[in-house]
């Protein structure tokens, strides 16, 4: 019987501020929009009290609420040693999804750095297998954390004895 592994490991403690910065820049947008537009046309100014109520409910849910969520439900795991060696991954905010890929069935082992994700020196990793659902993505790990990730999946994935397709 396959004992399932609940994933242990946060994301890096620097993630919910990354999500946050990410999350904020188009509010921001939004926000210096609706100055302009108040400065340009200040009739109607029921319209724009409601535009920034609504607003200041999507920056506090996006860029207060939802990076604390998601950095408490996020979880991932690298089970190598088990019976059933495999990556485990919890994501979400509202919507929660767990996801398990078999090392025997890696295909591909990919990290990605977007701009923020250097500057904060963070990095996601992917795990492609032969799965229709599509490939598991550990996210906002420390980089120094990913390359050894990946670096350990590329070795054990490279000496398995089964072909991943």
């Amino acid at each position: 019987m396959v004992t399932l592994v609940d994933p242990a490991n946060p994301p890096s403690r620097r993630a919910p501020l990354v999500w946050a910065i990410a999350a904020a820049i188009p509010w921001t947008l939004l926000s210096v929009t609706q100055v302009v537009w108040f400065v340009l046309d200040s009739r109607a100014s029921w319209l724009h009290a409601a535009a920034a109520v609504v607003t200041v409910l999507g920056i506090v849910s996006f860029v207060v609420v939802a990076p604390m969520w998601r950095y408490r439900v996020h979880r991932w795991d690298v089970s190598l040693d088990s019976p059933t060696p495999a990556v485990y991954t919890r994501t979400g905010w509202l919507v929660q999804e767990r996801r398990i890929a078999p090392i025997s069935r890696v295909q591909t082992v990919d990290t990605h750095r977007g701009p923020l994700d250097r500057l904060f020196g963070l990095a996601d990793v992917t795990v492609t297998t032969a799965s229709s659902a599509g490939a598991v993505r550990i996210i906002a790990l420390d980089s120094d954390v990913a390359d050894r990730i990946v670096a350990r999946l590329t070795d054990v994935a490279a000496i398995g004895d089964r072909d991943a397709t």
